[in-house]
């Protein structure tokens, strides 16, 4: 490990989930592609639209609804409509249809488990400290076999914004009834993770499972106060 501040005593932690306790995309990429032919197989007519029509789609809904864009699931959703809108579907059998698909990709996209390695330790540390899960995404924790690690689950939507911004901090904090300097927040992105927590007054980790432990190689806005050699480190701290 190599420390930048020093750290006292931590009553919690949080925890960010994509990239920080598994490598996250190679999930997002298989289930983009079963999605596809989902769609092709039940709704034909869309099996035609591109990746590049797709994204038009998003960016159509960002601008449409600006106050779904911390809301992954929402944003799909909306995404998944206008798609499926565009090439005639319609009234019920659009409202259905966008769910179903949604509901398809969200079901692939949490069709995996967390390696043993990860979940060991954060079985460890949750005999001795409450964790909290804080994501910007929507993966389900259950269904990847670590929400029974976790008092809260909070995701990035309409209710709080995505980190960097404070507001899941400041509630995982309130629910915790800790001070923010108390709470030792681990994540893989420097700006999300590291600059969110340490604005929040947070204790800070870097840990990333999807690439190489170097901080060179990091678009680094600030410094964290521990970067972990290996997940086990965290237990140090019990």
């Amino acid at each position: 490990m190599i420390f930048y501040r020093k750290i006292g005593a931590i009553h919690a932690m949080t925890f960010d989930l994509d990239d920080t306790l598994y490598d996250n995309m190679p999930y997002i990429y298989a289930a983009e592609a079963a999605l596809s032919e989902y769609i092709a197989e039940h709704f034909p007519k869309a099996s035609s639209i591109s990746k590049a029509q797709w994204f038009a789609f998003k960016q159509r809904a960002l601008k449409d609804m600006p106050e779904i864009k911390y809301d992954m699931g929402q944003l799909r959703l909306a995404t998944l409509k206008l798609g499926l809108g565009s090439v005639g579907y319609a009234g019920e059998e659009l409202a259905t249809g966008a769910y179903a698909c949604f509901s398809y990709f969200y079901a692939q996209r949490s069709h995996f488990k967390v390696p043993s390695a990860v979940t060991d330790i954060l079985a460890s540390l949750s005999d001795h400290i409450p964790l909290v899960a804080i994501t910007n995404g929507n993966v389900n924790v259950d269904s990847i076999g670590i929400g029974q690690y976790f008092t809260h689950v909070y995701h990035a939507n309409s209710e709080h914004r995505a980190k960097p911004h404070a507001d899941m901090f400041s509630k995982a904090a309130k629910a915790l009834a800790l001070a923010p300097h108390q709470i030792l927040h681990v994540g893989d992105n420097m700006t999300n993770d590291v600059l969110g927590a340490y604005q929040s007054g947070y204790r800070t980790a870097w840990y990333a499972a999807d690439r190489s432990m170097n901080l060179n190689q990091e678009p680094v806005k600030c410094l964290p106060d521990v970067q972990l050699d290996e997940f086990a480190d965290l237990l140090q701290w019990v």
